[in-house]
Order: structure tokens, then sequence, then C-alpha cells
């Protein structure tokens, strides 16, 4: 595994274990989060330096795209909320690294392996829906199959998939932020993650990728570094 990934998804656990504990009670919560901060976009910088052209503007994009969805999802649709009500400043640097790492691992798989790597959601999708407890799971499931069928990277949405799902597991269980039971505006339910949430994360990038190669003025290859 190579330094970066090594570096990212320790950045990513620290982070969120900070935040969530308060430094282990050595800082007070309101001042533990800037240690996460400074860290995580002091990451994001020196990989932006050491990048070359093309990814700096992935980079970039990624975070103007993440950034305003974000505030979208946690303060205006309400679908999950924060610890400390506000979405902490690490989480669009955040959402580049698991982009990155999401990518990586697309370059280990065959694109002939994508969409059986989804196929363990259906029947955790089938049981949220049949008890009722994640009936959005049905809706997600099928945008991530959808992504992954017609989308240009059907492998980085696979990746993704498995990817953010493992990061919001992580995030929910040590309490820096909770999804909605009830999803507003929609009349459905969704576990604490919602098993799908990686259909978020898909169209996210497929967002990054279209406007990178809009900006590039050439196709971009699935799963580029």
């Amino acid at each position: 595994m190579s330094q970066r990934v090594w570096l990212y998804i320790t950045t990513i656990a620290v982070g969120l274990w900070i935040s969530a504990t308060g430094a282990a009670g050595l800082l007070p919560d309101s001042l533990a989060e800037w240690p996460v901060n400074v860290w995580c976009w002091g990451v994001f910088a020196y990989v932006y330096r050491v990048a070359d052209r093309k990814e700096r503007i992935e980079m970039l994009t990624v975070v103007a795209l993440a950034t305003p969805m974000e505030l979208f999802f946690s303060e205006v649709w309400l679908i999950y909320e924060y610890q400390r009500d506000f979405m902490p400043l690490f989480v669009p640097a955040g959402h580049y690294f698991l982009f990155d790492l999401g990518r990586r691992a697309a370059h280990r798989m065959r694109e002939s392996m994508a969409m059986p790597a989804l196929m363990p959601f259906v029947p955790l999708v089938a049981y949220g829906a049949w008890t009722g407890g994640d009936t959005s799971g049905v809706v997600m499931l099928v945008l991530v199959l959808a992504f992954t069928q017609w989308g240009p990277q059907p492998r980085l949405y696979a990746a993704m998939a498995w990817a953010a799902l493992a990061m919001e597991l992580w995030g929910t269980y040590l309490g820096n932020w909770t999804w909605a039971s009830d999803v507003p505006w929609t009349g459905l339910t969704a576990w604490n993650p919602p098993l799908l949430v990686g259909a978020f994360y898909c169209f996210g990038d497929l967002l990054v990728n279209l406007c990178v190669a809009k900006f590039e003025g050439e196709p971009t290859p699935e799963g580029s570094a």
C-alpha cells in the first residue's frame, strides 16, 4: 500500500477520532477540532504542492463541489446532523482524500468486477426495505447500479460505495454525525448510516470528472491519477 494511501487513511481515521472525543479529554470540545483542521488542510496543501496540473484541478473541483453539497445535505435537507451542529472545516479536504482512495482502489479492480462487487449490497438492501428500517436503500441502490452500469468510471463507483460505507460507519460510530431515521421530504427511512450512502459520493464523483474533463477539454480516463 502506497505512502499516500496510508497518509489518507490515518488522517481520516485520526481526524474523526479526535473530533469526536475532544482529543481524549486533553482539549475542550470547542478546541479539539482545530488540530484536525490544520493537519487535514496541511496534508491537502502538501499533496497539492507535489501534484500535477490535472490532479490540482481535481482537488479544487472536489472541494468546490463537496462544500456546498455538505451544507445543503446537513443544513437545508437535514438528512444528517453534525455533532457540533455545523460542518467541521476538515470535511471538504476529507472528501478529496476519500475520492483519491476510491480511485486508487479502482485501479486494482478489473472492470468486469465492478458490478459483481456491488452484489453483496442487494440482500442487505432487501432486508432494510422489508423491515422498514432503510427504505431509502432501494433508491440509492438503483442509483449506484445505474452509475456503475452507464457512468464513465464503473470501477470508481463500485469502489466508492464500499469506501464511503466504511468511512460513514466509523464516523457515525464515533458520533461525529448522525443520519436522520426519517429522510425529510421523501417519506423514506434510513439506517445510521444508510447502507448505500455511497450513492451521494458516486454522484459527486461523476460531477467532478465531468467538470474536470470540460475544463481540460478532453475525456477523463477511468480512474486516472
